[in-house]
């Protein structure tokens, strides 16, 4: 009987718990394929666009340290190369430093009612960036790594300043450069970069952008962000600290063509992660911005060595670098949306314009703007954003913008009238915002730790004055 009793309570115990634990399975066999859809429908980057992405930012942080170092260091007199070298590089750190403390948020975040001109804080120390994090690239669904996006950008970050040093380079102080950059990228480069470049993405197109975005002016990989900001600022240096000693009355020529060309062919092969790098993944387009990249500076070293040959009789070392440089510049903005035959009209229009500003413009209004900043990043920049509007237009061959609002995504284009009046519009609040930007920021520095050096420091070299060695030694 006592058994009996037993086997009844147990069938009536198990009995309950399987009314109470049916829901329980209930919601397990239905929250099984819920999560599994859950895992299927987050993002996987591609290692392939992850790689390519990679590579990409360690080709721009070659472009600026040795390239760009040693293209500007064989420019100047033998006296001054390790200011520059150490101009570039130390820029570079302590841009790197700043980037990650607030300048990445400043310029890829929301900025609230300030939106239109700058990001806010919320990712200031990378606040919310971590390994699970994306970046989506120009294409809807398709991500990388934010870390990834973060550091390629920064690289940019690093290079556009440092291309200023050449504006004023033999005459500046240190510690002015230095102080100068730190204000200089806070309110100028952030701030622009944002208003080009900040935007929700295809898959939140319509999110509020920046102003200059908004305006539909499109800019592939930083002609108005990065050399028309710094050819202003160069310019804007130039005229404020003044003629070198002896400018147009001693020989100014550059110590070493030698270290020039390697620097401008380093700038070169560097310039593909930054052209084709800003496509954000490796696929047609990237493909598209890197054959631009080549032809572009093919054709404008041709065709500043026809014009040098044609003005001075002779093609000059000297010019087919900066014919390089000329195009680069110029095919920047236009890289994934020019196709390859307008790339090449870019680079044979480019360098007849730049020499004409660096031989007859400089002169004519007796700036001593030394390493021609503004007459190739400023000029090649502005001409380069504007042609971008033509010829992006498929019918000249160009790739067309794409229309995110469209099912298929299909790349169009406005009209000529439309797209270079927008183009223009972005280099015009560039041009003012950097021009002004940069006045008010030489000002600032001039009064807290002055900009030039004496006469006495610049004549003996910037090398020893300023930094206690010499490049070169002699036995």
């Amino acid at each position: 009987m006592s058994s009996f009793n037993l086997s009844t309570s147990l069938r009536r115990v198990g009995a309950t718990a399987a009314a109470l634990l049916a829901p329980v399975v209930a919601f397990a066999q239905e929250a099984a394929p819920a999560a599994a859809e859950a895992v299927a429908a987050t993002p996987v980057p591609d290692k392939g666009d992850t790689t390519w992405m990679l590579l990409s930012t360690i080709l721009v942080l070659l472009m600026t340290v040795p390239g760009l170092a040693l293209f500007y260091g064989g420019l100047v007199r033998a006296k001054n190369m390790l200011s520059v070298l150490m101009q570039v590089l130390m820029i570079t750190a302590v841009v790197m430093i700043i980037w990650v403390t607030y300048g990445y948020s400043l310029a890829f975040t929301d900025g609230g009612s300030l939106n239109s001109f700058v990001g806010g804080f919320s990712k200031m120390f990378l606040a919310g960036v971590d390994t699970t994090t994306l970046a989506e690239s120009f294409s809807k669904g398709v991500f990388i790594p934010e870390y990834v996006f973060v550091v390629f950008q920064m690289t940019f970050a690093c290079i556009t300043p440092a291309l200023i040093v050449g504006a004023f380079a033999e005459r500046i102080k240190f510690s002015a450069v230095m102080l100068f950059v730190i204000l200089w990228v806070t309110f100028v480069y952030f701030p622009v970069a944002h208003m080009v470049w900040f935007w929700g993405g295809p898959s939140a197109y319509t999110a509020p952008t920046g102003l200059i975005f908004s305006f539909g002016a499109i800019d592939f990989a930083g002609g108005t962000v990065v050399h028309i900001n710094a050819g202003i600022a160069g310019l804007v240096g130039a005229i404020l600290l003044g003629k070198r000693t002896g400018y147009k009355k001693e020989i100014m020529a550059p110590h070493s063509m030698t270290l020039t060309m390697v620097g401008a062919s380093l700038l070169w092969v560097g310039w593909f992660g930054f052209n084709a790098g800003s496509n954000l993944e490796a696929n047609a387009y990237a493909g598209l911005a890197m054959l631009n990249t080549f032809l572009a500076t093919a054709a404008a070293i041709v065709s500043w060595a026809v014009v040098e040959t044609l003005v001075r009789g002779k093609a000059s070392m000297l010019g087919a670098a900066s014919g390089a440089v000329a195009g680069l510049v110029a095919v920047t903005p236009a890289a994934g949306f020019a196709g390859p035959m307008g790339a090449i009209v870019l680079g044979l229009v480019v360098s007849p314009v730049c020499y004409f500003f660096v031989d007859v413009v400089k002169n004519k209004f007796n700036y001593d703007d030394s390493l021609d900043v503004f007459g190739i990043h400023g000029i090649g920049g502005i001409l380069g954003a504007i042609g971008t509007g033509i010829l992006v237009n498929p019918a000249l061959g160009g790739a067309g913008i794409v229309d995110y609002s469209t099912a298929d995504f299909a790349a169009g284009y406005a009209g000529t009238a439309t797209q270079v009046w927008a183009q223009l519009k972005g280099v015009l609040v560039t041009v003012v915002w950097s021009g002004i930007g940069s006045l008010i920021l030489f000002k600032v520095v001039d009064a807290v730790v002055g900009l030039r050096v004496s006469v006495e420091a610049e004549r003996e070299g910037l090398d020893l004055s300023s930094h206690g060695e010499a490049a070169y030694h002699t036995s």
